[in-house]
C-alpha cells in the first residue's frame, strides 16, 4: 500500500504499485471515518476570525460540551454527539472547520509549556579531519549535492546553535551516529500509543513503555531516524554523514508507530515548533485520514467535507504561526507518482480506521497537506543520475526544489536498492522485522552494519520523497548557520530569507525531451509530463539542492 511520503517500500512493491497505478485499478473498501450519528467524540472545531464566541455559542446550541480552547491557532476541543453535531456546526458561519481529535494522538501533559532551551554544551563538537566516513563511498546521494568531506563540510558543516526539528515518527536519540547531535532537552513526543484501532484491528501494536507513551528519544518505526540521520549525522568516523553534520536535531514526534498522522500532534509539533524556537523543520508526511483533502468535494458527506476543511484550516494556521516565529517548513511531495495540479481520483482515503478507503474523484480543488500548504516549501525525489524518481508526485504549482530520494531502476533495468538513500536505522525495529541476525549480522542487501571501538551501528537503504525533503532541510539548516543572526533558541533567519537562497543555490534543471516522459521498469511503464521553464518546472521545481553553493553563496 502507498502509504503517501511516509510508509516506505522496497522494489518489489514499489513497482506492483507502478503498475497499479497505470493500470487504473486502484479499489477501496467502504467508507468507516464518518462517526456514526448519536456516537459522542471528541473534535477541533476551528473558528473563523474574530468569532469565537459565536462558535462557543454553536457548540452548546447543538448539543457539544467545551473541553477546551486553543487560542494560537484558533480552535476548540469540543465533545458533541457525532455526526449530527458536525453536520449542525456546518450550518454556522463562525465555524471554519470540524476535525476528529482522534484519542490516538492526544498531545503530552507538558506540551502546552514554555520549552527551555536544551544545553548543547555537552555534545561533542564536530570533528573536521580531511578524511571521508567509512560508509561516504556508498552516499551517492552526498555526493550530487556537494555534501563531502572536500564539499560542504570543510567549511559549512552547520552549528550547533541551529536547531533542526524532525517531525515524524520518532528519532533514535541513542543510536551511535545520531547521538552527538541529538538534543533530548528540547526533544517532544506528542502522540500515545495505542495498540488498535477504533474497530478493534491491530494499529501500533503492543506497547513498550508504561502509559504506552514512548520516550522522547525513542522510533519504533525506523523512519523518523533515517530522515534525521540524513539531515545531520555527525562527522565522528562512523557511518556516514548528513548534510550538515554539525547542527542540533530535535525529535517533533507527530507520528504514531503505525507511521498514521493525525492533526492534532502536528498542530502541537508545529507550535511547540515556533515557541521553542526552531530554525528549520522537516515534515516527510501527510496529514492522514485524507491523501487529498477536499473543501467541497462531492463525493464527500457534509461530515467529511467539514473535517477535511479542518485539516486545511488547522494546518495552514500552524504554518502560518510558525513561520512568523521564524521557522522554515519543508516537505516532502508524496509518493504517489501523481501530477498534483491535475488529479484525478483518490483510492486511499480515508485511511483511518482500518479498511476504510474507498476510491473518490478529485480535482486541483483538493490538496496534499501539509505539502501543498501555503508557506511549504516542497521536495520531489530525484535518482543517482538526476532523473525525477518514478514514484515522486509532481507538479508546475506544487514542486518548488528536488534532492536525492532514490530510484532503484535509475541507471538500470534491474532494481539495485544502492541507487536508494542509505541513513541511520534503529537496530530494535531491525531486529523486530527479522533483519538481523541473534549476532547482529545483516540479512538484507537494504541493511549495512559499521562498527568502532567495539560499537556497532545499523543503516538501511530506503527510498521516497521522505528521503528527498531532508536533504533540503540539511542545506536550509546550512544557510541558517551562515546567515541566521542571535534569537530565540540560538539563531534565527527569517523563512523568506531561506527560501530565497535554497532556489538561488539549487542546480536548475529542465524538463526530459521529450517532455512526455515514460518510465519503463520490470515490464511496466509510467508516463509522465512535465511542464514549466528550466528555471522552475513540475518535475524539479527551482532545481536540485546544493549544498555546495549554500556553503558559499553570498547573503
Amino acid at each position: 500500500m502507498n502509504r503517501g511520503t511516509r510508509r516506505l517500500t522496497g522494489a518489489a512493491t514499489m513497482v506492483a504499485l507502478a503498475a497499479t497505478l497505470t493500470a487504473g485499478t486502484l479499489t477501496g473498501g467502504a467508507n468507516g471515518a464518518t462517526a456514526a450519528t448519536g456516537q459522542t467524540r471528541d473534535y477541533l472545531v476551528f473558528y473563523a476570525d474574530g468569532a469565537k464566541d459565536k462558535a462557543l455559542a454553536a457548540i452548546r446550541k447543538d448539543g457539544g460540551t467545551t473541553l477546551s480552547t486553543e487560542g494560537k491557532l484558533g480552535y476548540v476541543v469540543a465533545r458533541g454527539p457525532g455526526t449530527r453535531f458536525i453536520e449542525s456546526l456546518a450550518g454556522s458561519d463562525a465555524v471554519a472547520g470540524v476535525s476528529s481529535n482522534r484519542e490516538i494522538g492526544f498531545a503530552a501533559s507538558d506540551a502546552a509549556t514554555a520549552p527551555t532551551r536544551g544545553s548543547v554544551s555537552d555534545i561533542p563538537a564536530v570533528k573536521l579531519s580531511g578524511g571521508a566516513e567509512p560508509l561516504a563511498g556508498q552516499q551517492w546521494d552526498m555526493k550530487m549535492i556537494g555534501a563531502t568531506a572536500a564539499g560542504s563540510y570543510a567549511t559549512a558543516p552547520g552549528s550547533k546553535k541551529v536547531l533542526v526539528g524532525i517531525i515524524d515518527t520518532g528519532v533514535d536519540g541513542k543510536h551511535p551516529d545520531i547521538a552527538p547531535n541529538f538534543n533530548l532537552a528540547l526533544s517532544r513526543n506528542f502522540v500515545t500509543d495505542r495498540p488498535n484501532d477504533s474497530n478493534g484491528k491491530t494499529l501500533d501494536g503492543p506497547c513498550e513503555f508504561p502509559g504506552c507513551k514512548d520516550p522522547a528519544d525513542w522510533d519504533d518505526d525506523g523512519h523518523g531516524t533515517h530522515v534525521a540521520s540524513t539531515i545531520g549525522s555527525p562527522v565522528n568516523g562512523l557511518g556516514i554523514a548528513g548534510v550538515a553534520p554539525g547542527v542540533s536535531l530535535v525529535n517533533l514526534r507527530a507520528g504514531q508507530d503505525s507511521g498514521l498522522f493525525f492533526l492534532k500532534p502536528s498542530l502541537d509539533a508545529l507550535t511547540y515548533a515556533a515557541d521553542a524556537g526552531i530554525d528549520v523543520v522537516n515534515m516527510s508526511y501527510y496529514v492522514d485520514p485524507w491523501l487529498f483533502n477536499c473543501a467541497s468535494n462531492p463525493a464527500d458527506s457534509k461530515a467529511e467535507q467539514l473535517e477535511q476543511r479542518g485539516v486545511i484550516t488547522g494546518m495552514q494556521r500552524a504554518i502560518d504561526y510558525a513561520r512568523k516565529r521564524g521557522v522554515t517548513l519543508i516537505s516532502a511531495l508524496g509518493n504517489g507518482s501523481t501530477d498534483l495540479g491535475k488529479p484525478k481520483s483518490d483510492a486511499t482515503s480515508p485511511d483511518y480506521p482500518a479498511d476504510s478507503e474507498r476510491v473518490r474523484k478529485v480535482d486541483n480543488s483538493c490538496i496534499n497537506v501539509p505539502a501543498e500548504s501555503k508557506g511549504v516549501i516542497s521536495v520531489s525525489a530525484v535518482g543517482p543520475t538526476t532523473r525525477k524518481a518514478y514514484y515522486s508526485d509532481y507538479g508546475n504549482e506544487q514542486a518548488d526544489l528536488a534532492a536525492p530520494g532514490g530510484d532503484e531502476y535509475d541507471g538500470g533495468k534491474k532494481a539495485d536498492v544502492t541507487r536508494t538513500v542509505l541513513a541511520a536505522a534503529p537496530e530494535h525495529v531491525l531486529r523486530s522485522q527479522g533483519m538481523l541476525s541473534a549476532s547482529g549480522e545483516p540479512l538484507s542487501p537494504s541493511i549495512v552494519r559499521d562498527c568502532l571501538n567495539g560499537a556497532c551501528a545499523y543503516y538501511q537503504y530506503l527510498a521516497g520523497t521522505s528521503m528527498a525533503s531532508p536533504h533540503a532541510t540539511g542545506v536550509a539548516a546550512i544557510l541558517i548557520s551562515r546567515f541566521g543572526k542571535p534569537g530565540k533558541g540560538g539563531v534565527t533567519m527569517p523563512p523568506e530569507d531561506v527560501q530565497r537562497l535554497l532556489y538561488a543555490t539549487a542546480t536548475k534543471k529542465s524538463c526530459p525531451s521529450p517532455r512526455k516522459y515514460v518510465y519503463r521498469m520490470e515490464g511496466q511503464e509510467i508516463t509522465q509530463v512535465c511542464e514549466g521553464s528550466k528555471t522552475d518546472n513540475g518535475f524539479y521545481g527551482h532545481g536540485i539542492v546544493d549544498a555546495g553553493e549554500a556553503a558559499k553563496v553570498a547573503p
